[in-house]
């Protein structure tokens, strides 16, 4: 059976306003899927809006001393759940979204009563943990350096006067919390701890360096023996950024 000549010319349109058709919609896909994308981008980086920060290393980086598995549940999960509940309780006040985390606990009569439970639990466990990622490395440990190395003499003895002190207190910290080197109203390097996710900030101290005794932190790869998750921690601590953190203390 032949096609006529207006057969022909008649089906050949068809088919190519379908295939332009189709590609109009893919087009149109493409299109919605982008702005989809830019908008979800320009929400991310609004002024005060609160993000989870990225690791600044693999999940595996820190093995053995900290397992992958922990890294991302820890990071991904407990983090995250931190950054969404910060997020979800100064949704309720415009004021509070140009007010940075750390300034929310340093002063919380600033924040309204009616979160300011959310904010002081969320907002510690924020800005707790976009420290306590920057303060290890896959390259870390040894010895402090700089002008923290001498502080540290001066005020302990000697590192591993300091960290057998930070250690012990850690350990000892009951149930949840941290354990930190700060430097006090008053200037001096001391060693403290905190319940749940609360900062140094609250009590106007600066957090030169802290370690996260929460279970979470650790149970996957060392269960109840929380000493030893401790003791092993100072092979990944990042001597270079807590030094830094100490020169901004002062």
């Amino acid at each position: 059976m032949t096609l006529k000549r207006r057969d022909f010319l008649y089906l050949l349109t068809a088919s190519v306003g379908a295939l332009t058709a189709g590609a109009d919609q893919a087009s149109a896909n493409n299109v919605s899927q982008a702005s989809q994308i830019a908008k979800a981008t320009k929400t991310a980086q609004t002024p005060g809006l609160f993000t989870l920060p990225p690791l600044p290393y693999e999940y595996k980086a820190l093995e053995p001393h900290i397992d992958a598995r922990t890294m991302q549940f820890h990071h991904d999960k407990h983090h995250a759940a931190y950054v969404k509940n910060l997020n979800d309780a100064v949704s309720k006040y415009p004021q509070l979204k140009n007010m940075s985390a750390e300034n929310m606990l340093r002063d919380l009569s600033k924040v309204p009563e009616d979160i300011r439970t959310a904010v002081r639990n969320n907002g510690g466990g924020h800005v707790n943990h976009g420290m306590f990622w920057e303060i290890m490395s896959p390259k870390g440990g040894g010895e402090p350096t700089g002008g923290l190395a001498t502080a540290i003499k001066q005020s302990f003895g000697s590192a591993d006067a300091f960290k057998a002190k930070f250690n012990d207190a850690g350990t000892k910290r009951f149930g949840s919390g941290w354990v930190w080197l700060v430097r006090t109203k008053a200037g001096k390097l001391q060693i403290a701890t905190t319940p749940n996710q609360d900062s140094p900030l609250m009590d106007g101290n600066y957090p030169i360096m802290g370690n996260d005794v929460w279970e979470h932190a650790y149970y996957l790869k060392y269960q109840n023996l929380r000493a030893d998750y401790l003791k092993a921690w100072w092979n990944v601590v990042n001597w270079t950024e807590v030094n830094k953190r100490y020169e901004k203390a002062i």
